[in-house]
């Protein structure tokens, strides 16, 4: 066997038990924790799903027993510490739920988890991709499945009752040997044993400061993914939730009130910065100055503001920087966000010719406020946008808007939606940044040929740009249904699924020809 080989940060070696030739491999092993995470705690996703399939208080006994625990590991056996904490987090769990948290919540956190050295070696193994995991099967397959492609997962099984409930309880909580020989075995020093009989060793030392995986290198993009808690919750992070909490409730409840009770838009604008919203806005907003040219279906008279989706709040903010309310056009919100909004709301059927004289009946009364991707999304990418909006209005502001948050998520899929902005208000200094774009006259873009497909994606694309995002052919549907879908598919699916995503392109890379 030839000496160890140091890798250039010294963490890692390789220990080659044949002559191996410089292509790709054909078979890769590899094992999760400390090797291809970064992380070797399995707490930050244990805490997920406890919280989002179960409750804050069962998300909070599990902070409370995992110092315990982990004393009690050390006195008695280690493995006690996965049991226990997995009966805490899963124990009474419908099996329905975990498995929805596993497939819309937890693959982002996974993606940001990954180790770059071990991630490129194992992707680089163009036949087979097995990894060997601690953690509960059902918890991380949907992950490996969809976004690594991996076709064996050799792990531990929760036990779930015939009515589909967990017991907490785990079936085998050892890592079964792999039947195969594998080409390269990629593993921290503590599983050495796991790969002992691959040709080739990747042994890495664990280390939560090692290189992340870039975004750009992601087998497949991670464009949707659901939950509330927008941060990792190590045991540190999720004391600092905790802490938070009184404070951030404190501050929210104000926040929200402010927008449902003040009948002034600059008003609430100055309350709200007050209570530590951060607002921003670039651009010129434009007056509601009155049509000069009758429009290609009525004469409409006001401004149509298309905007990038990013949570329910858009309108309201878009309004404050105007300095006017302007009536928002609404696809699915809840009864109760539409008796709280602080500005007039206009729910469409999806009828696309009712829908039409709809949008032109309000664009005669004045401005209108659209997001024609139909869905938010919270990943730097923008959805592809209808092109209703075009064949109606005259003259289009192109908004970019953006948000930033700490802890938590102003959206939800899984959730209440009505909670929705008291989410966003209960993180320590929300940002929201409007972007208000030229203004354009699509009756002009018409006269040069644009076709309302066109048009549609050039403002798409205009908007992408200002925001520094990418450009999708998804679809409200394609986001539920990627979300909601019911059975994780067979292996292989980063890799097999790839032609779904091959409509994902920078903005810089749209032709705006017809413009010239």
């Amino acid at each position: 066997m030839s000496p160890a080989q140091a890798t250039a940060n010294g963490s890692a070696r390789i220990v080659a038990a044949a002559a191996m030739a410089p292509t790709r491999k054909t078979m890769g092993l590899c094992v999760l924790e400390g090797a291809l995470l970064r992380s070797s705690c399995g707490f930050p996703y244990l805490f997920l799903v406890a919280f989002e399939a179960g409750s804050i208080i069962r998300a909070f006994a599990l902070l409370l027993a995992y110092p315990f625990l982990l004393v009690a590991a050390k006195i008695f056996e280690s493995c006690l510490l996965d049991q226990a904490l997995v009966f805490i987090a899963l124990g009474g769990l419908k099996a329905s739920a975990v498995e929805s948290v596993a497939r819309a919540v937890l693959p982002k956190f996974y993606l940001e988890d990954l180790r770059w050295d071990c991630y490129s070696k194992l992707v680089n193994c163009k036949r087979r991709c097995v990894v060997a995991t601690r953690s509960p099967r059902q918890l991380i397959e949907p992950f490996l499945r969809e976004f690594l492609g991996a076709e064996q997962i050799l792990g531990p099984e929760l036990q779930i009752t015939d009515g589909g409930y967990c017991t907490g309880l785990i079936i085998a909580s050892s890592i079964p040997a792999p039947a195969v020989q594998a080409d390269i075995g990629i593993c921290c020093s503590s599983d050495r044993d796991l790969v002992r009989q691959c040709k080739e060793e990747f042994v890495v030392e664990a280390s939560a400061h090692a290189r992340p995986v870039p975004r750009k290198h992601y087998l497949k993009p991670l464009i949707f993914h659901d939950g509330r808690l927008a941060v990792r919750p190590t045991p540190a992070m999720a004391l600092t939730i905790f802490l938070w909490l009184p404070i951030g409730i404190a501050l929210a409840i104000p926040r929200s009130l402010i927008l449902v009770l003040c009948p002034n838009i600059p008003l609430i604008l100055a309350a709200e910065a007050l209570l530590g919203v951060v607002l921003r806005y670039s651009g010129t907003p434009p007056e509601n100055i009155p049509s000069s040219r009758p429009s290609r279906i009525s004469s409409a008279t006001g401004n149509l503001f298309v905007c990038s989706h990013r949570t329910l709040l858009d309108p309201v903010m878009l309004s404050g920087m105007v300095l006017r309310r302007v009536t928002a056009v609404t696809y699915s919100i809840s009864w109760v966000s539409e008796l709280l909004s602080p500005i007039r709301t206009v729910r469409l059927t999806r009828c696309r010719s009712h829908d039409a004289r709809t949008i032109s009946n309000h664009l005669r009364r004045g401005d209108l406020i659209v997001c024609p991707e139909g869905t938010t999304c919270r990943e730097p990418y923008l959805l592809r946008f209808s092109k209703l909006f075009v064949e109606i209005a005259e003259n289009v502001v192109p908004v970019a808007m953006n948000c930033e948050i700490q802890l938590f998520h102003g959206t939800s899929v899984r959730g209440w939606k009505a909670m929705d902005p008291f989410f966003f208000a209960l993180n320590p200094r929300p940002r929201y940044e409007v972007n208000f774009l030229e203004r354009l006259s699509l009756q002009e873009l018409t006269d040069r040929g644009a076709s309302s497909f066109e048009i549609a994606n050039m403002i798409q694309h205009r908007i992408a740009r200002a925001l520094g995002f990418q450009c999708t052919g998804f679809t409200r549907r394609d986001k539920y249904r990627m979300l909601a879908e019911q059975k994780v598919r067979g292996g292989g699916g980063a890799r097999k699924s790839a032609g779904k995503f091959e409509n994902l392109k920078p903005a810089e890379d749209s032709k705006e020809h017809f413009l010239l």
